[in-house]
């Protein structure tokens, strides 16, 4: 159940990095902070209502005991009412999201130079995270938690109860997306991702389209985060490295690019690859994901969603020479 519930959570993810690359254009390379956000809210508000609960006995998170901290950083409060940490999980990513994309599509950043700029913000981000004096828990994050709205995180019901929100947020998530994409907006997304130039001169404001998606897009993740977090049980700077955000940008490719079904499939194949490999050739892990991604590349170019596409149109010329008028 829980294997399961992270790949839910995954999907989101995917289909948030499917409206932004697959139709918008616009490859990042950093939504792993977004994603982290999201879970470092959830996991502060996990912290907080198990305070006294901890190894210390004490009103501050054990980690901040451990570090000799007297009082609860500013940013910490509020995140004990459950309302505050929600609004938490959708502003700050989202706030992120908009600040850095505003500044970068007002300047013009595109391409390349977008993907390399949004790297830099998750390796700055995950750098300074890792700093004990941050007060995030540094190396070790946030983790040890008991309870969410009152029901142990450690019951099969909560557990269950979890998965099946998860999957629901996924359906919710899926939805007003496939809208926006099969909407007048998506077709003006998708032109701006062919050609930008033609549509600014055709009088539409790329900048305000560009940035909807791109900071709907970090909503997306941010939710994904917090459900992510109370399933697996802990929230650390390493989900903002580099890798992990290149690894999402994968599960597009793989399972196909402007599809949204298609990064579904995408996510959950890849990561049901990685739960197999780490465990029985740990080795051999990102040699196998870097082949996939190489062979999708030259092979698949659509993704898996499109591979049976060509078999059905074979299937459809054969059953026309055969079958009798």
């Amino acid at each position: 159940i829980i294997v399961l519930g992270k790949f839910l959570c995954y999907a989101m993810v995917a289909v948030a990095m499917d409206l932004i690359w697959g139709f918008a254009g616009i490859l990042s390379l950093g939504h792993g902070v977004f994603f982290a956000m999201g879970g470092y809210a959830m996991g502060m508000h996990l912290m907080r209502v198990m305070a006294g609960q901890g190894v210390y006995r004490s009103h501050l998170p054990d980690f901040m005991v451990f570090l000799d901290w007297k009082e609860l950083p500013w940013f910490w409060h509020g995140f004990d009412m459950f309302w505050f940490a929600l609004l938490m999980i959708v502003l700050v990513p989202g706030l992120l999201a908009l600040i850095v994309g505003y500044f970068a599509f007002r300047s013009r950043i595109t391409g390349v130079y977008f993907s390399i700029l949004t790297q830099a913000m998750t390796y700055a981000l995950m750098l300074l995270f890792f700093r004990n004096n941050t007060g995030f828990g540094g190396n070790n994050g946030l983790t040890d938690f008991k309870t969410l709205l009152g029901y142990s995180l450690q019951d099969p019901a909560t557990k269950l109860g979890l998965f099946i929100l998860s999957g629901v947020m996924l359906v919710l998530c899926y939805l007003p997306c496939r809208f926006i994409t099969s909407s007048k907006l998506g077709r003006v997304i998708t032109a701006i991702r062919d050609a930008e130039s033609r549509v600014r001169f055709s009088g539409y404001n790329s900048l305000s389209y560009k940035l909807f998606v791109w900071t709907l897009s970090a909503v997306i993740c941010g939710i994904a985060g917090a459900l992510y977090v109370p399933q697996v049980g802990i929230i650390n700077p390493s989900e903002m490295a580099p890798a992990n955000s290149i690894e999402m940008a994968i599960w597009v490719a793989v399972g196909g690019r402007g599809t949204l079904t298609g990064a579904i499939a995408g996510s959950f194949l890849v990561n049901s690859a990685k739960s197999w490999f780490t465990v029985a050739f740990p080795d051999l892990w990102l040699y196998f994901l870097g082949l996939l991604f190489i062979g999708t590349t030259l092979f698949l170019p659509r993704g898996i969603i499109k591979l049976g596409q060509p078999l059905r149109q074979l299937l459809n010329r054969f059953l026309q020479h055969r079958l009798p008028k």
